[in-house]
């Protein structure tokens, strides 16, 4: 069985949306993540809603090479929440032909959570889009069990979605059997990096972790084995590593493929 392998935008953050489909393409990816929203005020992004150019500049680079867009990333349900915010978002992901929009449950209002999921299905349905809702130990969606929770909650719509990354995985309280409890239906790709597992970390070196300090698969503890026989066979897989200071006197498509050959042994067990 072939896997399909995407580099997620946290692993070629260096780049433009043009020049990470180049990078896939060179080192074995079919698919890249783009980062086109930033996941807080003044984050870090790739520049392309707004401007025209640099979409006809990644739509060419897909042509060119065949590398699709798996997802794009970020929406963040907060109390606040308007699902029309990022109409410019869902545009950008019908035009790219993208499978997915990585979501962040960062409501604690459970049932408002669960209300503003549904009507964000509701309002992406029309764009080909599923709206998968990543568990993190920091937010109102700590772990696997949360997660289905709010998607079943919310009526568990077409494009309703679940997203498993490595990092929350050996971070929060999930165990393999938790994965093996979401429907099918609801995995549409996993994100694989390893880091030291456990539960006992505050949220502050948590999203340190995921964001700055991720270790490539086999260097740290989390249960990558476990978790990857627990997960579909034929499930894409999005290769996550961002190691900020390590990168510093890595090139782009030598770290990129570093990761893509670390990751493999772990979700091609079974294949």
């Amino acid at each position: 069985m072939t896997r399909l392998y995407s580099l997620a935008y946290l692993g070629a953050h260096r780049c433009s949306p043009a020049e990470a489909i180049a990078v896939a393409a060179a080192e074995g990816y079919q698919h890249v993540g783009l980062r086109l929203w930033p996941n807080a005020p003044g984050a870090a992004q790739q520049y392309l809603l707004g401007y025209p150019e640099a979409l006809r500049e990644t739509v060419a680079a897909q042509r060119d090479t065949g590398v699709g867009v798996l997802d794009l990333e970020i929406i963040r349900i907060d109390a606040g929440f308007d699902p029309h915010t990022w109409d410019a978002l869902y545009d950008a992901g019908a035009a790219l032909q993208a499978r997915a929009i990585l979501v962040a449950g960062d409501d604690r209002d459970e049932a408002r959570l669960i209300e503003s999921y549904a009507r964000l299905c509701e309002v992406m349905a029309p764009y080909g889009l599923t709206a998968d809702l990543e568990f993190m130990p920091w937010t109102g969606v700590p772990d696997a069990k949360a997660a289905l929770r709010v998607v079943r909650e919310a009526g568990q719509p077409a494009n309703a979605g679940i997203l498993v990354d490595a990092l929350h995985f050996g971070r929060s309280h999930t165990t393999p059997d938790d994965i093996r409890a979401i429907p099918r239906a609801l995995l549409h790709y996993a994100q694989i990096c390893d880091a030291e597992a456990g539960t006992h970390f505050s949220h502050e070196e948590m999203i340190h972790t995921a964001r700055c300090e991720r270790l490539l698969p086999g260097e740290g503890s989390i249960d990558l084995a476990g978790l990857f026989d627990a997960l579909p066979a034929d499930l894409p897989i999005s290769v996550e590593v961002i190691h900020l200071e390590r990168e510093k006197t890595t090139g782009v498509n030598e770290w990129a493929a570093r990761c893509l050959a670390a990751s493999r042994p772990f979700v091609e067990r079974r294949s």
